[in-house]
């Protein structure tokens, strides 16, 4: 089997509403699609959501990239995924958004030839209830109390709160959620690099009585090698995120006792291929996981659900954005059902894909 064909498209999608953290706010997913064809006719479908201030790409520089990466692969196996990963890492460094599209559509292909749906490929099983939770964007303390009612109305049984850009107000912010909510649903805090050493300690101190499950990166991903000493100092679990891009990031938090927990996502490990590796680190680590995403449609998160059942230690899920979406043009996928729970196909491959209908209404080139 070789590969024959690529496309890449541009796939913006506006946002119901704006999407706000520390980092910037937000008002379209700007993703690109790539969609691998091969001489035995297999179809592999792949997205990825480029987010400039974590990974570095854009919708622009990878729909860019994803030429020389298409011109790389032509002509090779799509199931030797492993050689085809180093292929494109020799290619080019980094650009691991745009590299995880190409390795989600290879693994639709891989995962469809063995008549497998893609956790069972991975040898995973589909043995635990997928239960995403739902975020609430940074603002007025007023409107995020606001916006975390009307998740819990909608039944979502986990809320996660973007924080970070001023520590006194965060902690005001987490108060006026609980009084608006009560304190039975527990909260998830993602700081998104946004407070420094001393104001991370003193905010998560004070927000320990508010049932909170953990805080993702508290600070700068640099300043890694500071985490050891708020993990001591915190009462709330810490998550690493953007300090845990690849197997080699979660190598180094291993050995310095960083953290003990990582949010795994596709567009920084560059795909599944490491993001595997990640995961079998994590496991000897006895690091807790959580699976998550940027601004991923359905495709991408599909991708993250059959991810999420290759190990008992993936116990947090985070694959709400593609409930944010204006449209789905998404067929197959993953489902959400009442209360945020997720379930995967039971086909082979990936089993999420676009029409030629409204592919051909994007902008897209083609590699032979």
């Amino acid at each position: 089997m070789q590969i024959t064909q690529i496309e890449v498209y541009k796939f913006p999608v506006r946002l119901k509403k704006p999407f706000v953290i520390s980092l910037g706010s937000f008002d379209y997913a700007e993703n690109v699609i790539v969609v691998i064809r091969t001489s035995e006719g297999s179809t592999g479908f792949g997205e990825c959501s480029p987010f400039m201030p974590i990974n570095g790409e854009s919708m622009e520089t990878a729909y860019l990239v994803a030429n020389y990466l298409g011109k790389a692969l032509i002509g090779k196996n799509p199931l030797d995924i492993e050689t085809c990963s180093v292929e494109m890492d020799r290619t080019i460094y980094g650009n691991s958004s745009i590299k995880s599209a190409f390795e989600i559509a290879l693994y639709d292909i891989a995962s469809q030839h063995s008549g497998l749906p893609l956790y069972a490929f991975l040898g995973g099983k589909n043995n635990k209830t997928l239960l995403t939770d739902y975020t609430v964007s940074l603002g007025d303390p007023e409107q995020m109390s606001a916006n975390a009612q009307e998740i819990k109305d909608r039944g979502f049984q986990v809320i996660k709160v973007k924080l970070g850009d001023d520590p006194e107000k965060d902690i005001f912010r987490i108060k006026a959620i609980r009084t608006r909510i009560g304190a039975e649903i527990p909260l998830r805090l993602d700081a998104n690099q946004g407070w420094n050493v001393e104001s991370a300690i003193r905010v998560l101190n004070e927000l320990a009585p508010y049932n909170i499950q953990f805080c993702e990166e508290p600070i700068a991903r640099w300043n890694f090698m500071e985490l050891p000493r708020i993990r001591k100092k915190s009462p709330i679990m810490i998550m690493a995120d953007e300090s845990c891009c690849d197997h080699h990031d979660a190598k180094r938090l291993i050995d310095l006792d960083a953290v003990p927990a990582f949010n795994i996502k596709l567009g920084k490990s560059s795909g599944i291929f490491k993001a595997l590796k990640i995961i079998r680190l994590a496991e000897q680590a006895n690091i807790q996981l959580q699976i998550g995403g940027f601004l991923e449609s359905r495709i991408g998160f599909t991708a993250a659900a059959h991810l999420a059942l290759t190990s008992n230690n993936v116990t947090f899920c985070d694959f709400d954005t593609p409930l944010m979406f204006s449209e789905d043009p998404v067929s197959g996928g993953i489902n959400y059902g009442e209360n945020g729970i997720i379930t995967v196909p039971e086909v082979a491959g990936l089993d999420a894909s676009i029409d030629r209908e409204y592919l051909k209404k994007l902008s897209g080139f083609t590699i032979k």
